[in-house]
């Protein structure tokens, strides 16, 4: 019986940071999408089905926070796990976006890919 990969939605406007880390995330057995806004991260929603989102915070029109704002009207994707991964290390956004329901909230930073990927897998059997 072999198990299913977990598919990760990475929402994240930087082109090039996207497909590290969806390179990263497919080296390490995750099946990966990218969308570049959060309206293009809804759309995918829409149609598709995600175990988690890899969501960045300061994206074009529609940032992170507005993001996990509008999904709460869509049940079933509401209850994606949602992690936040950004630059933006603002006390007040980070407590928004934990009082919206993410798991965690990383600091690109201050974590290898190799660190992120562990804490998306612990997310994902917990």
């Amino acid at each position: 019986m072999t198990r299913k990969s977990p598919k990760i939605l990475i929402i994240e406007d930087e082109k090039i940071l996207a497909e590290m880390y969806r390179d990263k995330f497919n080296q390490a057995g995750f099946k990966t999408e990218v969308a570049f806004t959060a309206e293009e991260g809804l759309r995918f929603l829409k149609k598709k089905k995600a175990d988690l989102i890899l969501l960045d915070i300061l994206l074009p029109r529609e940032n992170g926070i507005q993001f996990l704002k509008r999904i709460q009207k869509y049940p079933k994707i509401s209850r994606i796990p949602v992690v936040a991964f950004s630059n933006y290390d603002d006390p007040r956004a980070k407590n928004e976006a934990f009082n919206l329901g993410i798991k965690e909230y990383l600091i690109k930073t201050a974590y290898t890919s190799k660190e992120i990927i562990k804490k998306i897998r612990n997310i994902l059997v917990s």
